[in-house]
């Protein structure tokens, strides 16, 4: 059962992406662990532009780009975009990503 690592206390979210795909993550503002095809990576909150977060695995080249309205996954190993245009059923509804919480606020110019 591949969430065994997921500790029972974490909410896990579901992403819906451009192209039927799909990722989960748990965790928190400083490190997120995203299932992505069945398997999962830990992902290590990196420097980002103000209104942005970002994820990385530098061993896997994973990265997690989360904006206010989507979120993108990359490969920055192989130069793939992996997903675009990914929401949480929260997103879809007009409220910032549940990894904004506790995180500056994102003020649009």
């Amino acid at each position: 059962f591949g969430a065994a690592n997921v500790y029972a206390d974490e909410e896990v979210f579901t992403w819906t992406c451009s192209e039927s795909k799909q990722f989960k993550t748990t965790g928190s503002l400083e490190k997120v662990r995203l299932t992505w095809e069945s398997k999962s990576y830990d992902l290590v909150k990196q420097n980002s532009l103000p209104g942005s977060l970002r994820y990385k695995n530098t061993d896997t080249g994973h990265d997690l780009v989360v904006l206010g309205n989507k979120a993108m996954l990359f490969n920055i190993k192989t130069g793939n975009r992996l997903a675009d245009f990914c929401q949480t059923a929260e997103m879809k509804s007009g409220k910032l990503p549940h990894l904004f919480a506790g995180a500056e606020p994102f003020v649009p110019n």
